[in-house]
């Protein structure tokens, strides 16, 4: 087979066969096929989509291009969640430790920031010395000894996803719903949970961006997990507006320790409590999800979910300083508030902007080899409905660059829209996909 024809079959709206699929998937674990022809097939199946035949085959293919982990000799039962991506969306930080905490183990392999979206590795690596790679006897002693891991991929675990993750994220291919549930089931699948929470995002800061789309990519994700026999759920949850607060991968942190500790956004903590339970609902260690929910508030009044996040950052390497006083984290040159330019209400946010807001800071990638600038980010705590007043505080920006903090200014300003009339606010959760 050649990478020319595969690219112009799909290129044209051909259908890629389960072996062509395969030989490519193969290629690219490989290192055969070079960047720039797998980046071209990228772009054309984002242009013209995959069957869900094809889908499967590519899901399959990637999972099973490297090792394929079995957790059943360390723990009877795992489960894992995932995102699909959010600006402000740092709810593993919080729900890891819940679950574990409830006596489910969580063994998790995370990634990067992708787009506007933070990824949960590049968080929590704001902790001086804390590192996301581990061996697999590494991962599982943990998983065993805590009962929670928080790992990068490794490069025997669906190692073709890997590079391929790497170069959608700068090759204007994120947006793909194929690509999509692909990634998120293959690392699922391969990383050897028996149960799966899916996360998907919907509105403006979402590749998702209405409900029957993001339904359309849970449904996909789903139905894989149900043909790999893994008991999966997806919720359908809010992204017209950031998840919290924090913006920004020390911020992030931050906000999720305190959130640990029984305070944090209400919005925030809502949204962990739901996807933490139906964990515990897939896990069977509940009949219903207030059940579910009762469990999740004891373990975080109770301190249990904070001490497991505790034992697996100092596990991990991380300074137990820099988690025991979150103020020690990276700090930013330059801290300004900004005010709110009329009177009004907050009718909507262009979401997928602000998290470019942080991106143009330096808290993201705009290629793969960029290195990331934990300290900088945004703190924003208006909410769609929320009623200011001219010149009232509405968001703070962190920065380490002059010039980056004014136009960061103008980028969070121009994210917002005005409106003289009051708005209800948004939902959580538009709907669960079983």
């Amino acid at each position: 087979m050649r990478m020319v024809d595969l690219i112009a079959s799909k290129r044209d709206g051909g259908e890629l066969s389960t072996e062509a699929i395969q030989w490519f998937v193969k290629g690219v674990a490989a290192g055969t096929v070079p960047d720039y022809q797998a980046a071209a097939l990228l772009m054309a199946i984002y242009l013209r989509g995959m069957s869900r035949r094809e889908t499967v085959d590519l899901t399959l293919a990637m999972a099973h291009s490297g090792e394929q982990l079995d957790l059943h000799d360390t723990v009877p039962f795992t489960i894992d969640k995932h995102s699909s991506g959010g600006v402000g969306d740092k709810t593993t930080l919080v729900v890891q430790p819940l679950v574990a905490a409830c006596g489910v183990p969580v063994g998790k392999m995370s990634g990067r920031g992708l787009g506007s979206s933070g990824g949960t590795l590049d968080k929590m690596e704001s902790v001086r010395g804390w590192h996301c790679d581990l061996s697999m006897p590494q991962f599982k002693q943990q998983l065993r000894e805590i009962g929670l891991v928080l790992a990068g991929q490794t490069a025997d675990l669906a190692p073709a996803d890997g590079k391929l993750y790497a170069l959608r994220d700068v090759t204007g291919t994120v947006a793909s719903m194929p690509l999509i549930a692909a990634s998120i089931m293959s690392k699922k699948l391969a990383a050897g949970a028996d149960a799966i929470l899916l996360d998907v995002k919907v509105g403006s800061g979402a590749f998702m961006k209405t409900v029957p789309a993001a339904r359309e990519l849970a449904e996909i994700m789903v139905n894989i997990g149900h043909d790999a026999g893994r008991q999966t759920v997806a919720l359908l949850s809010d992204m017209n507006q950031p998840l919290g607060h924090a913006i920004g991968n020390a911020l992030e942190l931050k906000e999720a320790i305190t959130t640990l500790h029984g305070d944090g956004p209400p919005d925030f903590w809502a949204h962990c409590r739901e996807v933490a339970a139906q964990m515990l609902l897939l896990a069977e260690k509940a009949e219903t999800l207030a059940q579910a929910q009762e469990q999740i508030d004891q373990a975080r009044v109770s301190g249990r979910a904070w001490h497991k996040f505790r034992q697996m950052a100092i596990a991990q390497g991380g300074d137990v300083s820099q988690i025991d006083e979150p103020d020690t984290l990276p700090q930013a040159r330059y801290v300004e508030t900004v005010c709110a330019p009329q009177d009004g209400f907050a009718a909507a946010f262009d979401t997928d902007a602000l998290g470019w807001c942080t991106v143009y800071l330096g808290a993201g990638r705009l290629v793969k080899t960029d290195t990331l600038d934990h300290a900088v980010g945004l703190l924003l705590p208006l909410k769609v409905g929320d009623r200011v007043t001219k010149g009232q505080p509405i968001a703070v920006i962190h920065a380490n660059d002059p010039n980056k903090l004014a136009q960061a200014k103008t980028n969070l300003l121009a994210t917002i829209t005005w409106t003289n009339d009051p708005v209800p606010g948004l939902p959580h959760f538009y709907g669960t996909v079983a």
